[in-house]
């Protein structure tokens, strides 16, 4: 496993890291405990450092799971999780949830209890609306985290460019998660650059574009109720995605699966310092760790890329 530093922060994480959304079991179709639990394990026995999870996945359970895993071993893990979606946009006054420090930290140290800890690596302003309220008070209360020493580095989950820069406009800024993969490249443009301008670091969620780029789906596929992907295939754009997939596919060899060469694109940005893919069995970790090896992708590699996604700006 090779590993990078996540911006200033200087924080040293695994580029492979374990993304526990679909493990809170809300929404990612049928998942048990007990499997996500070996799935994590095992991530962390193939040099796996970094789990990112957040106080919506599951209402808190993916987080009380990433607990039993760090139990014995928290200085071993960089655990990263995100606050700001637990009270969905307004409260019944239609006021700003987060419109104040203090109920921010709240939310930070009721997270703190599910994962059983007394510190967070990385925690994330999981807001993606530009409420000048929620921000300045994000802002304020990561500040104050940072300084008592239970926050180790202050980061915003978002893809809106504008934010970042508003975030980062003292820079204080320590990371970013965006979405970024060979279907959504539309962070190359601004945000990836500026990033790495300012050193910030640089987590990717959606490097597989929630299960695409593993190449398993088909113009049949049909998702369950209560998966996030279940209205997929009746959009214009599945179709569209699963073309731009197939078009890939002479990148791909019995030594490298398309999940892997889609980890591969997205590592081979010099901005990226982890990338998120989710998993929820021990195969599938052990199928994503696998893309963490050198070469990446050569010149070749990235023509054919170039001529298939080019357009996937989105």
């Amino acid at each position: 496993m090779h590993h990078r530093t996540l911006g200033r922060s200087g924080i040293q994480v695994s580029e492979i890291g374990f993304g526990a959304w679909a493990i809170g079991g809300d929404a990612w179709g049928p998942v048990e405990d007990a499997a996500s639990i070996r799935a994590m394990e095992r991530a962390l026995e193939l040099g796996v450092n970094f789990i990112d999870t957040a106080d919506v996945y599951g209402n808190g359970h993916s987080e009380e799971l990433v607990a039993q895993v760090i139990r014995d071993r928290r200085d071993q893990v960089v655990v990263a999780t995100k606050g700001g979606l637990m009270g969905h946009h307004r409260d019944p006054k239609g006021e700003p949830v987060y419109d104040r420090p203090e109920k921010i930290i709240r939310a930070f140290e009721d997270s703190l209890r599910r994962l059983g800890t007394d510190y967070i690596d990385v925690y994330f302003d999981h807001i993606w609306w530009n409420d000048p309220r929620e921000t300045e008070a994000f802002m304020t209360a990561l500040a104050q985290l940072k300084q008592q020493g239970r926050l180790r580095a202050a980061g915003v989950s978002t893809d809106d460019f504008s934010y970042v820069q508003h975030f980062n406009r003292d820079g204080t800024l320590d990371v970013v998660q965006l979405d970024y993969s060979l279907l959504r490249r539309g962070t190359e443009q601004h945000m990836l650059p500026y990033c790495q301008q300012h050193a910030v670091g640089v987590v990717v969620r959606g490097p597989l574009r929630m299960g695409m780029l593993t190449g398993k789906f088909t113009s049949e596929t049909q998702f369950p109720e209560g998966d996030v992907r279940h209205s997929w295939p009746q959009e214009d754009w599945f179709k569209t995605q699963l073309e731009q997939v197939e078009q890939l596919r002479p990148l791909t060899s019995p030594d490298r699966t398309m999940g892997q060469l889609a980890l591969q694109f997205v590592l081979n940005h010099p901005a990226v310092s982890v990338a998120i893919p989710g998993a929820k069995t021990p195969e599938q970790v052990e199928q994503n760790v696998a893309a963490s090896r050198r070469p990446l992708l050569s010149q070749e590699d990235l023509s054919l890329i170039e001529r298939v996604t080019a357009g996937g700006a989105a």
